[in-house]
């Protein structure tokens, strides 16, 4: 899955960004400011946001950038664009950008399940994907893991945590490790009792207390759902079953996450909560160089504090387990539900609390597959979403995929 760290970076990367406009998208844009001599970028996307699109167009001047909505690519003035930039727009679009012969790295920050298509179509090329869309190996890990090892492509990790894993387990064989432990900060509503939870509003959801993130990844930290997502995307990136794999609270969000080792020696990787570093790793692996994050201030810190998370509070990290054991269909079902829940969150017409139960709903509902096809899986997606945007904490829906 990983690539060889005796490989030394002798010329610059050729980066295409797929959701460039977004939070991961920016920072990474970021990086390429400090890095410009190791970095080039080849291609842009986005979803909607055009006019921002338009900008990093002018600044990066790629050979492409690629528009997935068709009223914003309708809207969209080509003829602003810089010489030798072209717009892409359809259904083929990104395959088109990601698959070139002359891209190195596809980073993948396209928030939600709609990040699958850019990952499929770059490991389909062989490509290295810089993987910061965690729902890709929620929904699909199983088939995009098998898929990047039979064309060789590589998968390298972007989520802080997973990086961390990643970054301390190199120089160690996996059969090595003993478990690994995801760290968390707790989200803004750590110490607080579910009753505490009923009245909760978006405004308060999205207050994190140390990351700043888009609205979506926010209130999944909110109901720790980020935690249960993750679970899942390191069964998949580390080949490890479930049980070996943990969560602790810790609020400073300076310890990313721990390895342990058969031995009992434990490794861990420290930083600031400041996402260019984790980028700027995959980015330039296995050379680490200076870049753009913050360094921690050794003269500040004063102690670090763990704690476990409470599962009664925040019954999501229970669905991740749950998955992590299942797999088949039941990524698929619980990222597409809590994706539509979190939309109707947002709306303002479905309680906080009402996020995990709609999702513990569709899992216990839907018609579920050990070995789906991409096809298959498409279809619990489109189901759960439909099944949540129905439903309500005052009925128990006992209908399956058609």
């Amino acid at each position: 899955m990983f690539t060889d760290a005796t490989h030394v970076m002798s010329s610059r990367r050729r980066l295409v960004v797929l959701g460039s406009t977004g939070s991961i998208g920016t920072n990474c844009l970021d990086v390429v400011d400090h890095l410009g001599d190791r970095l080039e970028v080849l291609g842009l996307s986005a979803h909607s946001s055009g006019e921002t699109l338009l900008q990093q167009a002018r600044r990066y001047r790629p050979r492409w950038v690629a528009l997935t909505d068709p009223e914003a690519a309708r809207r969209f003035d080509a003829s602003q664009l810089p010489d030798g930039c072209r717009l892409l727009t359809g259904a083929d679009a990104v395959a088109e950008m990601v698959q070139d012969s002359e891209v190195d790295v596809v980073v993948t920050a396209i928030v939600g399940a709609a990040g699958l298509l850019g990952t499929w179509a770059a490991l389909e090329a062989g490509k290295t994907v810089a993987v910061a869309n965690k729902e890709t190996l929620v929904l699909a890990g199983a088939l995009v893991t098998e898929l990047a090892a039979r064309r060789g492509g590589k998968l390298l990790p972007v989520d802080s945590e997973h990086s961390a894993i990643f970054q301390a387990m190199q120089g160690s064989p996996p059969e090595a490790v003993e478990r690994i432990v995801l760290t968390g900060s707790g989200g803004p509503f750590r110490g607080r009792s579910r009753a505490e939870l009923e009245d909760v509003t978006v405004e308060e959801a999205l207050n994190h207390p140390t990351w700043r993130m888009g609205p979506k990844i926010t209130i999944d930290s909110a109901t720790l759902m980020n935690k249960a997502l993750e679970v899942i995307e390191a069964r998949w990136l580390f080949a490890l079953p479930p049980e070996r794999i943990e969560v602790i609270v810790h609020p400073e969000s300076v310890i990313h996450s721990f390895v342990e080792f058969k031995d009992g020696s434990v490794l861990a990787q420290l930083s600031p909560p400041d996402m260019r570093l984790p980028i700027q790793y995959a980015l330039t692996y296995p050379e680490r160089v200076a870049g753009p994050a913050r360094r921690l201030n050794w003269r500040e810190l004063s102690a670090w504090h763990f704690e476990q998370p409470d599962h009664e509070t925040f019954p999501a990290l229970q669905l991740g387990y749950e998955v992590a054991r299942r797999g088949g269909t039941c990524g698929a079902v619980l990222n597409a539900a809590n994706e539509a829940a979190v939309e109707r969150f947002l709306r303002g017409d479905l309680d906080f609390l009402d996020i995990t139960r709609a999702c513990r709903a569709a899992l216990d509902h839907h018609q579920y597959s050990p070995t789906p096809t991409l096809a298959e899986l498409s279809d619990s997606d489109r189901w759960a979403r439909q099944e949540v945007g129905r439903w309500n904490n005052r009925t128990t829906r006992t209908t399956t995929i058609k």
